[in-house]
């Protein structure tokens, strides 16, 4: 088993951060590895889903929500095994929000389970920090600068 932990600290309330990250059907919007999100059955705090990650691989998952506390997702079938759970702890001026994974990838994503690893830091990263912006009501600040480009056909001028 492999621990990936990340941890963000957040200047909204526990209640705002909690209806963000409870919301698993808009899971994919946060996490940029989860395409597709799809409910199998609901019953009181348990949740068993699907989920697709990149194009094709589809994991079940049995998630536990623990409210304004925690969330356990238990990765079931697919070529993930283990859990990820997402603690939410009141902090002065808001909350702090950890994400822990205890996974092993299976089959032939075994074998790059070093690659793996280093993306699933990534994106669990990428997602807390999408979270926070969500939750302060910030948006997302871009470090790539536009320049204005021109077609070739602008360039030509007729009374020439």
């Amino acid at each position: 088993m492999t621990e990936i932990k990340a941890s963000i600290q957040i200047n909204s309330p526990v209640d705002k951060v909690w209806s963000i990250v409870s919301d698993l059907d808009r899971e994919s919007k946060f996490w940029n590895n989860i395409t597709k999100v799809r409910t199998l059955s609901t019953e009181g705090n348990v949740v068993k889903r699907e989920i697709t990650m990149g194009k094709v691989e589809r994991c079940l998952q049995t998630v536990t929500l623990y409210p304004q506390e925690k969330i356990l997702a238990e990765f079931t079938k697919g070529i993930i095994g283990g859990t990820k759970t997402t603690t939410l702890k009141p902090s002065a001026g808001g909350t702090n929000l950890e994400i822990l994974w205890n996974v092993k990838f299976k089959g032939m994503a075994g074998f790059m389970s070093g690659k793996l690893n280093s993306d699933f830091q990534d994106h669990t990263e990428q997602a807390l920090l999408a979270i926070k912006q969500a939750a302060e009501g910030s948006t997302p600040q871009s470090s790539f600068k536009m320049e204005t480009r021109t077609h070739w056909a602008d360039k030509f001028d007729s009374n020439k």
